[in-house]
């Protein structure tokens, strides 16, 4: 038989995990939530370069992004945010996918093959590309994110400290009965 002691602590370093998980879930949810805020003003502050004329990239008309429709094509150019979802179908880039991903390296995106589908919101770090837009509006990853759906990373942590809070409680439920 163990010392009380012992169990004791061991309870309470569980019970000091699960708190601590918990604050880690809620500091990830608000991240989540101000990444979603800043994604909103994303959408509705971006401006598109609607090309008039597929073949000439020089003649293009500005729109707000939430006017485009799928099937649209616009140039993206270094610097301009990329105002929907879409795939390249010219050129090749590279792409800051910090705001959706959180992850800091840019990532190539060119036509054809699997590099070709961009995400609105996300920013040409250099060169340019014409996107084909596949989203209509209202259907799109950032407009996902404005209803509050939660982002993939959110999903995962959520998912691990409500695991481990019932895995802790199963524990000190079995010792202590």
């Amino acid at each position: 038989d163990q010392p009380i002691g012992f169990a004791l602590q061991i309870v309470i370093w569980l019970w000091f995990t699960i708190l601590f998980a918990n604050f880690a879930e809620a500091v990830a949810e608000g991240r989540g939530k101000a990444q979603a805020d800043s994604l909103r003003r994303t959408r509705t502050e971006t401006r598109a370069k609607r090309l008039l004329m597929p073949d000439n990239h020089e003649v293009f008309e500005g729109v707000a992004a939430d006017e485009l429709e799928a099937g649209d094509l616009v140039v993206c150019e270094t610097g301009d945010v990329i105002p929907g979802d879409g795939e390249v179908i010219e050129g090749i880039a590279s792409v800051n996918e910090a705001a959706i991903t959180g992850e800091s390296a840019p990532v190539i995106r060119e036509s054809g093959g699997d590099r070709s589908a961009v995400t609105g919101g996300t920013t040409v770090i250099s060169d340019h590309i014409v996107v084909r837009i596949t989203s209509s509006p209202g259907s799109s990853f950032l407009d996902d994110l404005v209803r509050g759906e939660k982002l993939p990373t959110q999903t995962r942590v959520a998912a691990g400290a409500s695991a481990f809070d019932a895995v802790v409680f199963r524990f000190d439920l079995a010792y202590w009965t």
